[in-house]
């Protein structure tokens, strides 16, 4: 959710003061909140140690999310902005409304990555600034990915119909570009490089150290569950970004919101079944959709069901007014649910 208001924050439609939630409202559905950092998780012992107290569980549900690594490439932290960090949307917004001519670069510069399309409607909704700006006309777009195509986990076909908006908005897309030094106004790739005047970077993700170092997944590596969302560890699930369901041996379930939620469902429904002594029987059933913002308030609909057969199914509807107001509802209904 907060990945989707910083895009707001970066067109200027959102200010962030006006996006915070506080978290202690759940409190109201029974559940109690404790705003500490997680240092240990011992799956033997069955407890959770923060800062300041230990917590012994019944069953566990490790939703730790992930953490930007933007050090993993020399020379990002200080030549580029980085788009999931809120203090660095507002440099990138107010760069934007500066530039009266110039080179922008968004980049990926790992994988995976949250909310696939994000980078895209941050192009996108850099290219409506512009426009509105009246600086479009003097102010180039590239966008480079380590992949081929733009949306490898949307398949080929909502890839080249990304592309083709992409281009429609005079944004050039440069696949099979691997980050691997950034220097002053210049990026390197392995197989070349270009320069900028103002890059926007998606950096490598990693998990919390806490997860590597309680011994749930390897360095490099996410929480590896099956569609369950079971750790190895008995009554421990993983939800979210910081697991890794796999769907074909290349492919895995996109780090996305929607999934995360549907995969929550999953887990509070075989808990309770455990309670009552029930036999399990939910599984996570890999579908979802998202929207992808094109500017001046309209968005297209991406509906995805990954474990279709033979291969995952996508399919993108067209932007219009109508799937950006259903964004909007998307988020106010969340909040209310929720909070």
């Amino acid at each position: 959710m907060m990945d989707l208001v910083k895009l707001w924050i970066l067109s200027g439609t959102r200010e962030f003061e006006f996006s915070k939630r506080p978290l202690e409202k759940i409190t109201k559905k029974g559940i109690e909140f404790t705003n500490e950092e997680v240092v240990k998780i011992d799956p033997d012992n069955k407890t959770v140690r923060t800062k300041y107290r230990r917590f012994h569980y019944d069953y566990l549900i490790i939703a730790l999310g992930v953490d930007l690594a933007p050090e993993q490439i020399p020379g990002l932290q200080e030549n580029g902005l980085v788009l999931y960090e809120l203090k660095d949307v507002l440099k990138i917004r107010d760069s934007i409304r500066q530039m009266k001519s110039g080179k922008i670069a968004i980049a990926i510069m790992g994988l995976p990555y949250k909310c696939p399309p994000a980078p895209y409607e941050a192009a996108l909704l850099i290219r409506s600034i512009l426009e509105e700006s009246g600086a479009s006309d003097s102010i180039q777009i590239d966008f480079y990915s380590p992949t081929p195509i733009t949306l490898p986990a949307g398949g080929p076909q909502v890839s080249e119909e990304i592309l083709q908006i992409l281009q429609s908005k005079k944004i050039e897309f440069h696949g099979n570009h691997k980050t691997v030094v950034v220097e002053p106004n210049k990026l390197k790739f392995e197989n070349g490089e270009t320069t900028f005047d103002l890059l926007v970077a998606v950096p490598p993700h990693k998990v919390p150290a806490v997860v590597v170092e309680s011994g749930f997944a390897q360095a490099g590596k996410f929480i590896e569950v099956d569609r369950t969302c079971k750790t190895r560890y008995d009554h421990v699930y993983a939800i979210g970004d910081v697991n890794q369901i796999m769907v074909t041996d290349k492919i895995a379930v996109p780090k996305a919101g929607i999934f995360a939620e549907t995969e929550g469902v999953t887990i509070a429904r075989n808990i309770i079944a455990q309670i009552k002594q029930e036999q399990e029987s939910a599984t996570f059933d890999g579908k979802g959709g998202c929207f992808l913002e094109t500017g001046k308030q309209t968005a297209g609909y991406l509906q995805v069901d990954m474990f279709a057969t033979p291969a995952p199914l996508t399919q993108l509807e067209p932007p219009s007014a109508d799937y950006f107001s259903e964004k909007e509802k998307f988020e106010r209904e969340r909040l209310e649910k929720w909070l």
